[in-house]
């Protein structure tokens, strides 16, 4: 036993060896001035469509509920968010204001805004470029529009790759082991029991596929971001003195202005900018390339209109439910108290913001952080599996049935596996995979951005001609042929 315990800590360390400095460098180098210079290239090419169409954005989201067969505009967009809305929006958000001060909730606020115009484009190709399923629900994403627009199936497989372990195994691991650590810490539900239940839960939606992921979120997240930002309003009038003192903390703590936390170098431009713009992403996942998966299952007349409702989503997710928890956190006793006895401690994010969330409410607020992690983490564990299921079928065409089976309980074994273990390397190994993807998706879209922006361009024409709800006309785009027939007819077939 101990011959095998001292081999698997050499092969960990021999893969950290190989893991660290690769993530430290697509991170640090490569990934963090991509996102942001892609986002304000989108937004120059796109006319700021997330300022100019962010109030038709909104009408659209709140209105794109009839399906006609299918998953509806809104089913689509119910299971991005649950994608969207979990742990990065509980603990990510702690740990980036741990480690890289209130400075990176404003980095967070700015990933977001040019992350409008990304998850606009990468979206409206999904739509774009997708195809029609045997179960009814349309296929699509970043493998299918890479393969199909640059000839590139090997790239595909490679992103699909990357987020069958980042989405299908290590954030589901990570996703469990929250709401394990929340119902632990609010109840004393023992880990294993949580576990169980989890599994049991996660099983009887995914075992219906994607329409019944699509039906289960479109019930739960909307109803949970209501209640959470209810309570959040709550505390910000409750707190209403210290707003302008917090605001002007993290504006302040942005450029590298305050009081170090977690070292000399915690408030440090570099490190506010690389935490916030990291979680940023890993909570609204602009450029990742996970939404676009749920984007292309809608079943909606025209691209462009599942674009801007994956776009109000990151409004939704960092503006709206991100900004809820820095003000619980940075208005509570917890933070101030932590920040003066222990500043260079490492924390577990989801502890802060369960204890700041009591500071405020007290046993309430135990009990009802527990709720909300229990719930925006499960349906992030199935919104997962949509996701992964997609780019699984992708890799194994020819047995795509058996593989997505094979899937289901990998799914499984991966949330039984993660409520009751500490999986810092899993988590550390899904910050690489998901940096690697989003860099695959980033550099794809950037190709083939001038098809998004053909898109938008016909669907803003026939609403200047009155056109109430736009109907796709393929031949607007460079090359038409590469669009499924049967899912975007010419205008003379229809």
């Amino acid at each position: 036993m101990d011959v095998l315990l001292s081999l698997l800590l050499t092969l960990r360390d021999a893969a950290y060896a190989v893991m660290t400095p690769v993530s430290d460098f697509v991170w640090s180098y490569i990934l963090v001035y991509l996102l942001l210079g892609a986002g304000i290239l989108f937004t120059v090419l796109t006319r700021g469509m997330q300022f100019r169409l962010f109030g038709h954005m909104a009408r659209v989201t709140l209105s794109s509920r009839g399906a006609g067969g299918g998953i509806s505009g809104f089913q689509a967009f119910a299971t991005s968010m649950a994608a969207r809305v979990g742990t990065g929006n509980l603990a990510g958000v702690a740990i980036a204001l741990w480690v890289g001060g209130p400075g990176a909730i404003f980095w967070m606020w700015i990933t977001a805004l040019v992350g409008f115009s990304t998850a606009f484009v990468e979206s409206t190709l999904a739509q774009t470029y997708k195809h029609r399923h045997e179960d009814g629900v349309f296929r699509g994403g970043p493998a299918y529009y890479i393969e199909r627009c640059l000839g590139w199936r090997w790239l595909g497989m490679l992103f699909a790759f990357f987020l069958i372990v980042a989405y299908g195994l290590a954030f589901n691991a990570a996703q469990a082991n929250t709401i394990a650590q929340g119902l632990s810490g609010a109840f004393g539900v023992p880990s294993w029991i949580t576990g169980v239940a989890l599994v049991l839960l996660v099983a009887l939606v995914i075992f219906g596929g994607l329409k019944s992921v699509a039906r289960t979120a479109e019930k739960i997240v909307p109803t949970m971001a209501i209640l959470y930002l209810i309570v959040a309003l709550v505390i910000l009038a409750m707190n209403l003195p210290e707003v302008p003192a917090m605001l002007a903390l993290i504006f302040k703590s942005a450029f590298g202005f305050g009081p170090a936390v977690g070292g000399a170098a915690g408030y440090a431009i570099k490190v506010a900018m690389e935490n916030g713009i990291k979680r940023g992403l890993f909570s609204n996942e602009a450029g990742m390339g996970s939404t676009p998966n749920a984007a292309a299952q809608a079943n909606v007349k025209h691209p462009a209109a599942q674009g801007l409702v994956q776009s109000f989503g990151v409004f939704v997710d960092t503006i709206v439910i991100c900004s809820c928890t820095a003000v619980v956190i940075l208005l509570s006793g917890v933070y101030e108290t932590l920040l003066a006895t222990s500043p260079g401690d490492s924390i577990q994010g989801i502890q802060l913001t369960q204890d700041a969330m009591v500071d405020h409410l007290g046993g309430f607020g135990e009990i009802f952080i527990a709720v909300i992690i229990f719930f925006f983490s499960y349906t992030s564990l199935l919104a997962n599996y949509s996701f992964s299921s997609i780019n699984i079928e992708y890799l194994f065409r020819g047995h795509a049935r058996a593989a997505d089976h094979t899937l289901r309980w990998a799914i499984l074994a991966m949330v039984m596996i993660g409520s009751v273990a500490q999986l810092t390397f899993v988590w550390d190994f899904a910050d690489l995979t998901m940096g690697l993807m989003a860099t695959t998706n980033l550099f794809a879209i950037l190709v083939m951005v001038p098809s998004a922006l053909a898109v938008l361009k016909d669907y803003e024409r026939q609403r200047r001609e009155g056109i109430e709800e736009p109907v796709f006309d393929p031949s607007v785009l460079k090359r038409p042929e590469l669009v499924d027939a049967d899912v975007w007819p010419m205008p003379t077939s229809r």
